[in-house]
């Protein structure tokens, strides 16, 4: 493991909310070691650091109630949603205490004819679609994993969908949120649009729970289509395919999804999936309109892929074909994994313009050969983002430095190219050395924000900014 830095622990301080919440809440409040660990679990490679106690509220003025009184004594608390952050965002390097969100999971509104809906941060977007799907609605943004929408929105996550409806920070309307000394705040109302004040609905979208806590989202929703047709093509190298989606996106073509997976990603796919695709780079593709309007689109991007020596190209409107592509491409963490049985999968991401998207890919796949590192790459490459998955013996000291210094390596490429360390991930620890490199004196702003609002640092210590 990579180790994460500690920050100064207020002992009596930790000893006596706990006390006070446990008090209040009974067995909503656990200080046991395995439910504290796995509170501080990550799904990457950086330490594991526990809180003294998870305490799971129930209502906003719970939530306001668990802040007041950590405010109080000055003790952490980290807002924890389903835990498949990648970058160390729920670690307590404070120790302190671990709000966990699940059990505020209520879809409080749905109003069709506005296309929104008010739910609890706890909600996942599986959940919430489910749930829409007989309205004719849904919510569009799919980070792949089934996460919380307090987490998506608390990480700015986007997925594959993004190149058509946006990322969170353009599917939210206004937020409710508790702030560091435990007022209750509302950032907006149902409306459309508004040139009401300053925007604190994306200041605290995005904030990794360093400004406030979400307790409440107004989300943005979408009709479902009338007609989804998915495509998929395969080309001889990666540089090809990316070329191709390029153009496609210069074309104006207006894809919903379009994704990149590389050989090894291809070859891991087939395996765990039980496909029969060629082992070459392939896209995938998904257009959402008409009956007529997506075959055309299809049609059109078929066409483009025979300027980039494009072949095996299939496009179909059936659900249950649709359905298993996109699987396999949700599946392919697991999938990977079996490249290298008893290994560890780090994950990182990188977004550039698209105009870089070839390059920079290409990039990545002759480093990580030239480190000797096993690391399929697959993309939401309709907007110039893609993630490798680097697969480590984490006993290997080797290995583990080989894949720190290709993580600083693309990490420095992308900004070089006017591009972001992370398209998704989010900073929390992980990143915090590239936030400088990429905003320079604007994280000195962000500072100055978090320490007006935060002073005695109690909100997720240690994430983003250094401190």
């Amino acid at each position: 493991m990579v180790q994460a830095s500690a920050l100064p622990r207020n002992e009596g301080g930790i000893e006596t909310v706990i006390g006070i919440l446990k008090q209040r809440f009974g067995d909503r409040l656990q200080t046991g070691a395995s439910i504290c660990e796995q509170h501080g679990h990550t799904t990457t490679w950086i330490q594991n650091q526990s809180p003294d106690a998870v305490v799971f509220p129930h209502s906003t003025d719970e939530v306001a109630e668990i802040v007041q009184t950590c405010a109080a004594h000055k003790v952490p608390v980290i807002p924890f949603g389903t835990g498949t952050s990648l970058e160390g965002h729920v670690n307590a390097p404070a120790g302190g205490i671990s709000m966990d969100l699940t059990q505020m999971n209520r879809i409080l509104s749905v109003h069709p004819e506005d296309l929104d809906c008010v739910i609890q941060p706890g909600v996942t977007r599986e959940d919430l679609n489910i749930h829409l799907r007989d309205q004719g609605l849904f919510f569009p943004i799919d980070p792949g994993a089934n996460a919380s929408l307090g987490g998506m929105a608390a990480t700015r996550a986007s997925g594959t969908n993004a190149v058509r409806y946006g990322t969170m920070k353009d599917n939210i309307l206004s937020l409710e949120a508790v702030m560091p000394d435990g007022q209750i705040i509302r950032t907006g109302q149902r409306a459309k649009k508004s040139s009401a004040g300053y925007d604190l609905t994306r200041l605290l979208i995005g904030a990794e729970g360093t400004l406030g806590i979400i307790t409440e989202i107004t989300l943005r929703l979408q009709g479902i289509p009338e007609a989804i047709s998915s495509a998929r093509c395969s080309f001889p190298t990666v540089d090809a395919a990316c070329r191709a989606v390029i153009m496609t996106i210069q074309y104006g073509i207006p894809v919903a999804r379009i994704e990149l997976l590389d050989e090894r990603s291809v070859s891991a796919a087939n395996a765990y999936s039980k496909l029969d695709l060629p082992e070459t780079p392939l896209l995938l593709l998904e257009f959402h309109g008409s009956d007529a309007g997506v075959v055309e689109q299809a049609e059109t991007f078929g066409q483009i892929t025979e300027e980039f020596g494009g072949s095996d190209f299939a496009a179909t409107t059936s659900t249950e074909e649709r359905n298993k592509l996109w699987q396999a491409r949700h599946d392919m963490y697991w999938a990977s994994l079996q490249l290298r049985p008893g290994a560890s999968g780090i994950s990182t991401d990188v977004c550039v313009p698209i105009s870089r998207l070839a390059e920079c890919v290409t990039a990545a796949q002759e480093k990580t050969a030239e480190l000797g590192l096993l690391a399929p790459i697959v993309g939401h490459v309709g907007d110039g983002n893609f993630h490798t998955l680097l697969l480590i013996d984490m006993e290997n000291a080797d290995e583990v430095a080989n894949a720190e210094t290709f993580v600083g390596w693309l990490n420095d490429l992308a900004i070089s190219m006017d591009g972001t360390c992370t398209g998704e991930h989010g900073i929390g620890q992980g990143k915090k050395p590239y936030l400088e490199k990429e905003l320079g004196a604007a994280t000195q702003y962000m500072a100055m924000i978090k320490t007006a609002l935060d002073p005695d640092n109690i909100m997720n210590p240690g994430k983003i900014l250094p401190g």
